[in-house]
């Protein structure tokens, strides 16, 4: 009981931030009856359950291919899914819909036993790294198993584990399966406390659900809705964190006087930030033409004068397929970088700053295939924009080796659903 005491306390430390938070951005508003009480809100049938759980957007994206392999495997299961923050949420609901989709309680026990109850889940998956003690204790402790997929440990993760020692090693000890994403994200977990026979590497999910075509009705509207063009040559910001935008856009203008065909495409990260960003593309001396404020086709072709922003949540895939240069933003900061597969898969030509912490193997990859390029700065990410302009057969080298190393690595989905079946079967397998 005395993680509920932890929690409380805080929770109490940080209320004013959320406070501030919610007031200033809209964040932390919803789904408190769900996260406090354990109050799922969905109706269920009396087939067996199947819980799976995404923190937020990129989890959400990645449970995508998964969910639909896993109720082909099993077809008499109903899968739900629970995610943490608003934007997973909305997601989600578009993806599986809405009367499959929750908010996951909060790691207190009474909210916990609550929807477990409502649920009587066969099995939990977590996806990437969720490990809460009350979740999984008492998950355990009802004889549900629980599976973490596509799981990894960065060493700062990793080392504050270690930290806490025997408090969190029961928890990771009560693990059914975990599908790491490679040796040394399965040696810590092993080191945390999950039994080796448990610990599988399967490889990351997001090769599976990158993108192979860009031929696609999405991919299409996104090109008519901006006002793209064939005589333009698209670069796409995608994943940008504060601080990226003011290097692109003086990157863009850069550019521009020796390439007036080329045309921006900006997507941030965050919700919260996009009226910032608007103001920050406006100041930078360009027209604004924003996503929401578009129809379905774009009156005439997208100007030189102008950036086009995304100001909308879970499209960034399909906007990827819009250009042939591509940026993944949360590599210039302290952030760890963003999914760079996408644009891959889609054969761009690709560039991140160096800080990729959180993609380490998938970065490794690419950059040992000659498939990707890191820039550490506004003049290093100008240059490589001015030589996929200039240097038509190099950019398309890069994108057919980013191509190449995805197809490389796929497999992880099937190899997760098989570790998952070994480890803690569901009842009426019907593997294909």
């Amino acid at each position: 009981m005395w993680f509920n005491a932890a929690y409380l306390l805080a929770a109490l430390a940080v209320s004013p931030w959320l406070l501030y938070r919610a007031i200033r951005h809209g964040k932390y508003r919803r789904g408190w009856r769900s996260k406090l009480l354990g109050h799922t809100g969905l109706t269920l049938t009396d087939a067996p359950t199947i819980w799976l759980h995404a923190v937020s957007v990129g989890e959400v994206n990645l449970l995508r291919r998964f969910a639909s392999r896993l109720a082909q495997r099993y077809p008499d299961h109903q899968l739900v899914i629970s995610s943490t923050t608003v934007t997973g949420h909305a997601l989600a609901c578009q993806h599986f819909g809405a009367d499959r989709v929750f908010y996951c309680p909060l790691d207190f026990t009474w909210a916990v036993r609550r929807v477990l109850r409502q649920l009587r889940p066969e099995q939990l998956i977590l996806a990437e790294l969720e490990v809460w003690p009350n979740l999984i204790r008492i998950a355990h402790r009802q004889g549900v198993p629980v599976a973490v997929i596509n799981g990894r440990l960065s060493e700062n993760s990793f080392r504050g584990y270690r930290r806490l020692g025997r408090l969190v090693g029961g928890t990771f000890g009560r693990l059914s399966c975990v599908a790491a994403q490679n040796e040394t994200y399965a040696e810590r977990f092993h080191s945390l406390g999950v039994d080796p026979a448990r610990v599988h590497v399967t490889g990351s999910l997001k090769f599976d659900d990158a993108p192979t075509t860009r031929d696609t009705p999405a991919a299409k509207a996104c090109a008519a809705r901006a006002g793209l063009t064939s005589a333009h040559r698209v670069w796409l910001a995608g994943s940008t964190q504060a601080g990226e935008e003011t290097v692109v856009l003086a990157a863009y203008r850069q550019l521009l006087e020796q390439h007036p065909d080329l045309r921006l495409i900006l997507v941030p990260r965050h919700a919260e930030r996009f009226e910032r960003c608007a103001a920050e593309v406006r100041q930078a001396g360009f027209r604004c033409v924003r996503r929401s404020e578009t129809s379905e086709r774009a009156d005439a072709p997208l100007a030189s004068d102008s950036v086009f922003l995304v100001d909308a949540i879970g499209e960034l895939r399909d906007w990827w397929a819009t250009a042939e240069i591509a940026f993944v933003g949360g590599s210039l900061g302290s952030r760890g970088g963003q999914n760079m597969l996408e644009p891959a898969g889609y054969g761009a030509a690709v560039c991140f700053g160096p800080n990729t912490r959180n993609f380490r193997d998938i970065v490794s990859h690419l950059l040992a295939a000659d498939a990707a390029t890191v820039v550490h700065d506004q003049q290093q990410l100008a240059a490589f924009v001015q030589r996929c302009l200039e240097d038509e057969p190099w950019a398309a080298q890069q994108g057919t080796a980013a191509q190449a190393v995805v197809r490389q690595h796929r497999g992880a989905t099937e190899r997760t659903l098989n570790a998952i079946a070994e480890v803690a079967p569901l009842h009426r397998d019907r593997a294909a």
